[in-house]
């Protein structure tokens, strides 16, 4: 079952207001940040600048933090990227009906696995 149309713009706006408050706009040339949907998942993405001239001119993009629709429960639940890029669920939030929550959550990030 999809995340019902209304949801998920909600849900998407919010999480993209987040991404750009979250990175000033002094530091932008260097790192942005953006939501990707993709199913029944929201995506934080980052981007950052090339850094040493050796990998070109390309900018490198790494998932961050992952919000997923759980139909089943009608509710979002949060997910954080390992090193190798794999996700893991975040066992410190409960699955919860507002996006927003779980946004607190991770501005928090009180064990440091979202931003460091």
């Amino acid at each position: 079952m999809p995340i019902p149309e209304l949801g998920r713009r909600s849900a998407k706006n919010q999480i993209q207001a987040y991404c750009e408050r979250r990175v000033p706009a002094s530091a932008r040339h260097q790192v942005r940040l953006e939501a990707v949907t993709e199913g029944n998942t929201i995506t934080i993405v980052e981007h950052r600048a090339p850094w040493r001239p050796e990998y070109g001119p390309e900018w490198s993009t790494r998932g961050m933090v992952r919000f997923r629709y759980e139909p089943k429960l009608g509710a979002w639940s949060l997910f954080w990227a390992d090193r190798h890029g794999r996700w893991h669920r975040y066992d410190f939030a409960q699955p919860s009906l507002d996006v927003s929550v779980l946004l607190a959550e991770v501005e928090r990030d009180p064990t440091s696995i979202f931003w460091g």
